[in-house]
């Protein structure tokens, strides 16, 4: 395995006795890992999974598998498509990164998985532990949908149900991540995460046939996503695989939107002071304060992007529109479509992140 390291204080430490973040300066963690090219050419013989870009991935010859990756890219205006990453088999593209977690937990063998969630991660986390055969506990929010609380029960796991936002159940995990034989499958503090939400665009690469659009939209709460594409572009640059970078557009829900603040605000991080927030139905990307927030800033900044906002009438709009084009997703999942649905400056990239059946149609308002 490779090893990890943090990008604030530069400690590092192997992946088989590390804490789940760097106990010098409580970051999360990164991965020392160097992907080797990926030749164009070899991919049409390989496995229709994401484990098909194997030369980029931290971990080879896995035995946890679904099947996940490999989703549609169709085109919804002239200049905007759509990659329907709510047909991953839990309905959400977490199952990206929830199969890595599951793999590295499965060799490193823990008594138990943890995991904390708004819903889907907790869900993919979940179900790649059933198939693994390991014993699964998830903090979800107490007002986590309920269909999304369902499909989690369904796979086995066990559910703590806690009061408060999202921010207090990632504490309630965190708590409990410290103790003897646990592996805390933090989609947010755990790298391996990135580098499967990182096969996204390699996707994006392979079905574009060597190209990435001119922009790459993705919604943004912990900015898991966002990260991992950061990661893919880097890689696919520096091998030159591609020759021009795109610019990263960055999505939150106005109500929930501190990165966005701080982005047009110029700074490096988040205030000390939290910022007011409000109630959403982007329930997935409504995080507080995210920790990787300096690296999320700075991927978008670095790219030539920006981050936009969008309100509760504009997800309503978003979601009955894709709808009435055939597409049922989530609120949270139609958050790049509110924000980017008219974008013309040059090609630009969707997510449809979650499958609507998750929440059900947007209300008309949020409690």
């Amino acid at each position: 395995m490779s090893s990890y390291k943090c990008p604030e204080c530069g400690a590092r430490s192997p992946v088989e006795t590390a804490n789940w973040r760097c106990p010098n300066c409580r970051s999360p963690w990164d991965l020392d890992f160097t992907p080797s090219a990926i030749m164009l050419k070899s991919l049409p013989t390989r496995v229709n999974s994401l484990w098909r870009y194997e030369e980029a991935l931290p971990l080879a010859a896995p035995a946890v598998s679904l099947g996940e990756g490999r989703t549609p890219l169709v085109a919804l205006t002239e200049t905007v498509s759509a990659k329907l990453d709510f047909l991953m088999p839990t309905l959400s593209f977490k199952d990206r990164g929830a199969v890595m977690l599951a793999e590295l937990a499965r060799r490193l063998a823990p008594r138990r998985v943890i995991a904390d969630s708004s819903g889907n991660a907790g869900t993919a986390i979940a179900a790649y532990c059933a198939r693994t055969g390991l014993e699964c506990t998830v903090y979800v929010p107490e007002d986590t949908s309920a269909k999304k609380v369902e499909q989690i029960g369904a796979h086995g796991a066990h559910l703590q149900l806690v009061p408060g936002d999202r921010e207090s159940t990632a504490e309630a995990a965190r708590a409990a991540a410290d103790e003897p034989g646990t592996f805390y499958a933090s989609h947010v503090y755990n790298p391996y995460f990135l580098h499967g939400t990182k096969t996204y665009v390699y996707e994006l690469w392979e079905d574009l046939g060597g190209t990435l659009p001119d922009a790459i939209v993705v919604p943004v709460g912990n900015g898991t996503l966002l990260l991992g594409a950061d990661l893919a572009i880097g890689e696919l640059h520096a091998h030159g695989l591609i020759s021009e970078r795109p610019t990263l557009i960055a999505v939150q829900a106005e109500a929930v939107s501190p990165l966005a603040a701080a982005f047009h605000a110029g700074a490096d991080t988040l205030p000390d002071e939290p910022a007011a927030t409000a109630p959403t139905l982007a329930e997935g990307i409504a995080i507080p304060r995210p920790p990787r927030a300096r690296q999320i800033l700075r991927a978008v900044r670095a790219s030539g992007g920006t981050f936009l906002t969008v309100t509760e009438d504009q997800i309503r709009a978003a979601q009955l529109d894709l709808a009435a084009r055939g597409l049922f997703v989530e609120s949270t999942g139609v958050a790049c479509w509110a924000a980017a649905g008219t974008w013309s400056e040059g090609t630009a990239v969707v997510p449809l992140c979650g499958a609507g059946l998750k929440t059900g149609i947007a209300p008309q308002s949020v409690q």
